[in-house]
């Protein structure tokens, strides 16, 4: 097993950071009214060591836009920031688990009987985040705009978008990034209609961009759970170990 230190953790994390850049800046051609935005801060997402100086820029920013501050915190971040967000009265927001996986060689992409698995398109964006929104509220409808809000993570022009069906019904969808730079391979955008779960076709649908992610040359594939979920119990399955649990800590204006 690999040892995670500080260079390993700044790779894992920009699964979690070009992702969102890349939603930004999609938001930015399609819902201009929205206001998206994003700066290169401390060198990418992950902050390894943050001076006072640097966290006002960071409030200034979100504060611009008229959002909470927030930022990561993993076990490799210098301990003088958590110093700083103390004092700042930051609070948890959120705990998840950073999972990866070596790319070694090319895994058998395994599927169900029943079950065709065929790459997405930037056109069927509404289909894949329509899916996915309903799997986050499979006993309540979605919030309206709960969609729209998903759907650039599927039409990203970096992304690899997959669907899955049974009897040519759309029943799961899932995605991923290359990141070249760091010859990481992001997952995210998964998720499986109710009725339509224990069959394996999640499984499928990671082997299938495990595999795809191999075959482009990628070192690690990189998702980010909360721990216990199904999601997770998934990767542990097929050779992920955890990297680290990292915080996620959010300063709302009217505790400043």
């Amino acid at each position: 097993m690999k040892f995670v230190d500080k260079a390993l953790a700044r790779r894992l994390e920009s699964a979690e950071e070009m992702p969102q850049v890349d939603c930004a800046r999609m938001l930015q051609k399609l819902r201009p009214k929205i206001g998206a935005a994003f700066e290169p801060f401390c060198g990418g997402h992950v902050i390894f060591a943050l001076t006072a100086a640097d966290l006002d820029r960071l409030e200034a920013f979100y504060r611009s836009h008229g959002a909470p501050a927030q930022l990561d915190l993993c076990p490799l971040t210098d301990p003088s920031v958590l110093e700083l967000v103390s004092k700042r009265r930051y609070a948890l927001a959120e705990l998840n688990n950073v999972l990866y996986c070596p790319l070694s060689s090319p895994m058998m992409a395994d599927v169900p009987p029943d079950v065709s698995i065929r790459r997405g398109t930037p056109e069927e964006a509404a289909l894949f985040s329509q899916i996915v929104s309903h799997c986050f509220f499979d006993k309540t409808a979605p919030p309206d705009g709960f969609a729209d809000m998903l759907a650039p993570l599927f039409a990203l022009p970096e992304g690899m978008t997959y669907l899955a069906s049974v009897s040519e019904k759309p029943v799961a969808a899932a995605a991923g990034r290359i990141i070249p730079e760091h010859r990481i391979f992001a997952l995210f955008g998964a998720g499986t209609l109710p009725e339509f779960r224990n069959r394996g076709i999640q499984t499928a649908l990671l082997r299938t961009r495990l595999k795809a992610a191999a075959q482009a040359g990628c070192e690690y594939a990189v998702v980010i759970t909360r721990g216990g979920t199904i999601s997770e119990r998934n990767c542990l399955r097929l050779g992920f170990r955890i990297a680290y649990s990292k915080a996620t800590v959010i300063k709302h204006w009217d505790s400043a």
